[in-house]
Parts: C-alpha cells; sequence; structure tokens
C-alpha cells in the first residue's frame, strides 16, 4: 500500500485516483454478445454458455428437482445464517415503505403520490469462484416487497452444467421461481431483449466484472434501466488512536479480497496505527485463500496520514467511497458530517462485513466517486412514483387564471385553451 504523509490538497485528486479500466478493449467484443443474442436468442446463449463457461447445457431453465435439492447441500447452520440475514434484511426495508400522503394545495386540487411496482425486474447474480447469493436478498426481498409480479434471475452454470446450491437455495427462500444457468454479457443481452426462454424486463440489477458492467450500460441506452453505475468495491476507513489495528486490517482486506482492481484506503491522524496496521495486514494476508487477489488490490491502495481527523473528513468526503468505516472514539459525532458515501460503517464493532450479509442494509452501492449523487439500492429502487390530481369545479376555478396567464407568456395557446374552454363552460353553466 502506498504511503502518503500529510498530503496538499492540491494533491488529492491524484492520489485518490481509482484504478482505471480502459473498457474500449473489448467494447466491440460486448456489444458483438448482445447483439448475437438479440439476433440469435437461446441459440446464442448456448453458445457462448458453451465458449465462455464451458458448460454444455441441453436446457437454460433451472428445474423444480434442481431447487428442491439445493436446500439438502448445505449445511444448517448456513440455511440458519442465510435466514437471519433474510429477516433483518426484510425488516430494515419494509421500513421503507410509505403511506400515500393527499395534498391539498388549493381548495379543489388534491395531489399525491403513489409507489408502483416496477412490472418486470432481471436480477444477475455472479457465480465462479465467489458465488452472491447473499446479493439475491439484497435484490429479492425489496423486489418482493415492492410487488414486482416477475422476477428473473439469471446465473452463470458450472462446467458440469449445475448452479451454486447456496444461489438456489436462497432464490426459493426469496421466492424467485424463474432462474436461468446464463452469466455473462449474454445474460445482460437475455435480460434486455428477451429470448425464446427468458422474457424482457424493464430493470436489470445485480453485480457483474467488466464484461457485465458493460453490457448493463451499452443496453442502458437503449431503454432498460439499470440499479445504478457500478465499478470495482471500494472501502475508505478513518481511524484515529484508540483503533485496533487488527480490526482495521482485517476490514481493508475484507474488501481488497473482492478483485485485483478493487481499492481501499485507509486515512489516520496517527503514524503509530498506520504502521501497525500495514505490518497487520502483511500477517492476516498469508492466511487467506483469495491471498493473490487481495495482493493485487493492494496495489491500488493507500495509507494516508493527516494532521487532524477533520482534514481526514475532507478527504474521504471527496473521495465519495462506496463503503466508509469509522473507527475513530467520537465515531457517532464524525458520522454527522459525512455528505458523500454509499454506506457508513460506524464504530469499532461494526465491521464492512455486516453491511454485506446480514445488519439489514443494502449491499448494492455506489462505486466510483457516484456516491456523490447516487444512493444505493433500497425499496424505492423497485418502484416508480407516479404522481396523481384531481381538480373540483371550485378547484378549476382557483387554479384556472394562473394557468391562462403562465401559458399565454410561453405562448402555448392550446395550453390556455385547455383550462379556458373549461371555465367558459363553468360560467355559462353548460357543465353541471
Amino acid at each position: 500500500m502506498l504511503y502518503y504523509e500529510n498530503p496538499l490538497r492540491a494533491s488529492w485528486p491524484e492520489i485518490l485516483a481509482r484504478p482505471v479500466l480502459d473498457s474500449r478493449s473489448f467494447e466491440m467484443q460486448v456489444q458483438q454478445i448482445l447483439e448475437e443474442v438479440r439476433a440469435h436468442g437461446d441459440d446464442a446463449l448456448f453458445r457462448f454458455t458453451a465458449q465462455f463457461d464451458r458448460a454444455t447445457l441441453d436446457r437454460l431453465t433451472v428445474t423444480e428437482t434442481e431447487m428442491a435439492a439445493a436446500a439438502g447441500k448445505l449445511t444448517d447452520e448456513l440455511k440458519a445464517a442465510i435466514e437471519m440475514a433474510k429477516s433483518n434484511i426484510n425488516c430494515f426495508h419494509v421500513a421503507q415503505k410509505q403511506e400515500i400522503a393527499v395534498v391539498e394545495t388549493l381548495p379543489g386540487v388534491r395531489c399525491w403520490r403513489k409507489s408502483v411496482a416496477i412490472e418486470r425486474i432481471g436480477l444477475y447474480i455472479p457465480g465462479g469462484s465467489a458465488p452472491l447469493f447473499s446479493t439475491i436478498l439484497m435484490l429479492g426481498v425489496p423486489a418482493a416487497l415492492a410487488g414486482c409480479k416477475e422476477i428473473i434471475l439469471c446465473t452463470p452454470p458450472r462446467p458440469d452444467g449445475s448452479v451454486d446450491p447456496a444461489i438456489l437455495y436462497t432464490a426459493g427462500l426469496v421466492g424467485i421461481r424463474n432462474i436461468f444457468k446464463v452469466g455473462g454479457a449474454q445474460a445482460i443481452g437475455a435480460l434486455a431483449f428477451g429470448t425464446e426462454s427468458i422474457g424482457r424486463v424493464d430493470k436489470i440489477f445485480g453485480p457483474g466484472n467488466a464484461y457485465v458492467t458493460l453490457a448493463k450500460q451499452l443496453v442502458s441506452k437503449e431503454g432498460i434501466a439499470i440499479d445504478l453505475p457500478a465499478g470495482p468495491s471500494e472501502l475508505v476507513i478513518l481511524a484515529d488512536a484508540s483503533a485496533d489495528a487488527r480490526f482495521v486490517a482485517a476490514d481493508l482486506l475484507s474488501q481488497a479480497e473482492h478483485g485485483p482492481d478493487s481499492q481501499v484506503i485507509l486515512v489516520s491522524d496517527s503514524s503509530e496505527l498506520l504502521s501497525e496496521v500495514r505490518n497487520e495486514v502483511q500477517v492476516q494476508l498469508t492466511v487467506l485463500s483469495r491471498k493473490n487477489i487481495a495482493e493485487q488490490a493492494l496495489k491500488n491502495s493507500r495509507l494516508i496520514l493527516v494532521q487532524n481527523l477533520a482534514t481526514g473528513l475532507e478527504l474521504l468526503n471527496q473521495y465519495a467511497p462506496e463503503h466508509l468505516i469509522l473507527n475513530c472514539e467520537n465515531a457517532i459525532l464524525l458520522a454527522e458530517k459525512v455528505v458523500n458515501a454509499g454506506s457508513v460503517f460506524i464504530g469499532n464493532w461494526s465491521p464492512e462485513s455486516a453491511g454485506d450479509y446480514a445488519s439489514g442494509t443494502n449491499h448494492t452501492l455506489p462505486t466510483y466517486g457516484y456516491a456523490r449523487a447516487y444512493s444505493g439500492v433500497s425499496l424505492d429502487s423497485f418502484v416508480k412514483k407516479i404522481t396523481f390530481q384531481e381538480l373540483s369545479k371550485e378547484g378549476l376555478q382557483s387554479l384556472g387564471p394562473a394557468i391562462e396567464t403562465m401559458a399565454a407568456a410561453e405562448q402555448l395557446d392550446a395550453h390556455k385553451n385547455a383550462v379556458s374552454i373549461r371555465l367558459a363552460a363553468l360560467r355559462e353553466g353548460v357543465i353541471s
């Protein structure tokens, strides 16, 4: 991890630069995959699954038999953990439901807003070396709470054609039955355009590699909504001398092991802590199963000494991290000053892993600085907010003259006439 001591503000943008992936090098390949899926449907999916996942399939659909068998392949301990996580995620997200509030802006002018579920949702769940069954909870639970009519899940098969049993068990637990053995950019194409087996969806959710991320961006240009801009996982920790170096090192490595392009940053006003954490990272790194991946991520990562925590807060707000841990004595007070972050973890006993799995908050968060303007996934991500208004005769008489005046000023005669004709009818008593 690169070390910086009291860097000048002018150098912050360079120090905080994220790993850059030039997607132009494979954009043509991803676009070609999408076009093949659009043109050839299931045939293209079978072909790409054999090519990229080394799996020869006779059907794309996960069967009920496979779903039923999944539970028997998991330990009772894991099933209980998944069920606890589901309960907590449900508890946090169900509280996000809002009652309809009718506002009378003028006598006889009633306005309200209603949440209406997005009808068709597509979830992409990575498989491979890290099958992210926890993401099914993060997406499937709020989708069900929102009332989405159709939820389709795509996940890459293993070479033998099977799907990770934890993925199938978790999907069944949240009520998802339309599951397909399709991964990569081709899965995004199937969800965006539809095939003989997979229905077209209205919005696509879920993480993935650079090819999946680019595919989501490309289909979003064609009117398919996506959850949020995504990039490699990232974590910033703001810590003072009271922090435990073991805890801090473990938290840094928990994100570094996500992928070689992940980035972790430790900001502190204690040079002693920075030194202890650097040593502790090396100790803990040796026992990780994903050591090689974490080592590559650490090359993108930073240790930054600042004069005080106030300066550290300025720096992390400029970075706008996906995950932020405040491991300081006055963490709860510092949390009030955070303005740019996806999710914040407060205090010595709040590891980022809690949010990744089971505290209840959603782990689908904006990365790559998008936390300056985007929120993480929530119940609102699965609904549209439709506004309604109802005017009585009295309401139109009160509001109408202002509408006529504004429409005339904008030279939109038909807008004005839509009101004027009604007001004239009321004056003439033509309509009761």
